[in-house]
This record gives C-alpha cells, structure tokens and sequence, in this order.
C-alpha cells in the first residue's frame, strides 16, 4: 500500500510504499513478510528494501538487522529500475525480473556474511515505487540534489 510522501532528514523528500516480499525457501512454498520500499531525496542514488515485522520497517541505519528484527538492504535506485526488465547486479544484491510468474515479480537475491536470501516483489509494486521517486527527483538529475556541505562535514565529523 502507498504512503504519502513524508519529510526526510534535512528537508528532502522521502517515498515509502508497503510490499509484501515472499522469501523463496527450496522445497516450501513462499513466505510472505511485511516490508517497505524507501527513497529519500537526501540520498537520491540509493533506495533501500526494509524487511521486517509490519510497524517496524525502517528503524535500521543503513544495511543488515535492527533491534526491532528488520532487516534493510541499500542499493542504487537505477538498480532497481534496471531489473524491472533485465538481470542486473553484482555482489551483495541481485535482480531478476520474473515475467512467466503470474502476477509477474522482481526476484531480488541479496547476500551476507550471514547466509543470502530470495526475495519476490510484485513487479506493479515496484514500477508504483520508482514512478513516484522519478517525480521526486527525475533518472539523471540526482546530482543536483546531493548537499555537498552536508556529505564534507559529516565525512570531516567521522575522521576526528
């Protein structure tokens, strides 16, 4: 389900859609869990994919498991769009659009120290998502919105 667009930090925007994810298990039938997709003008490259219990999704920093049982995975928001329609990424997080499926999905394969996972998203989900990130920040205009005195003092802050 969508949400409204909410104030992020230092005045950007932030996107945040509810999916269901269903973790792929060999043998078994999927597992639907809550998660939420989010976006954030602050950081326009990167989206993030939070998995957890419903009410607690997004209370993770950046990637791995939270003390609410979330788990956040970041990973670049043209990665996403790229595996709307093709198999994309290397490393930690991979995609594979599933057409045949029916509704079709995104496969989203993400990997750890801890183990690795497959996860399926409606691909509807994620289109509903990125579309209201574009208008957020248009594909090609993330630049401009990077606070480049923000990302010095807070680079300077973790040297000292």
């Amino acid at each position: 389900m969508a949400q409204p667009y909410r104030p992020g930090a230092a005045d950007g925007i932030s996107v945040v859609h509810e999916v269901v994810v269903h973790v792929v298990l060999a043998d078994e039938p999927p597992v639907p869990l809550p998660a939420e997709l989010r976006y954030d003008s602050t950081d326009p490259y990167a989206v993030c994919l939070s998995v957890g219990p419903a009410g607690s999704a997004g209370s993770a920093g950046s990637a791995g498991a939270s003390s609410t049982g979330t788990v956040d995975w970041v990973f670049a928001r043209s990665l996403l769009a790229e595996g709307l329609t093709r198999p994309a990424g290397v490393g930690d997080v991979l995609l594979v659009p599933r057409y045949r499926r029916r509704p079709p999905a995104v496969r989203v394969i993400v990997r750890s120290a801890a183990g690795a996972a497959a996860l399926d998203l409606a691909a509807s989900a994620v289109t509903a998502f990125l579309e209201r990130t574009h208008m957020v920040v248009p594909p090609g205009t993330e630049g401009a919105h990077i606070d480049l005195e923000r990302v010095v003092a807070e680079l300077v802050a973790g040297s000292e």
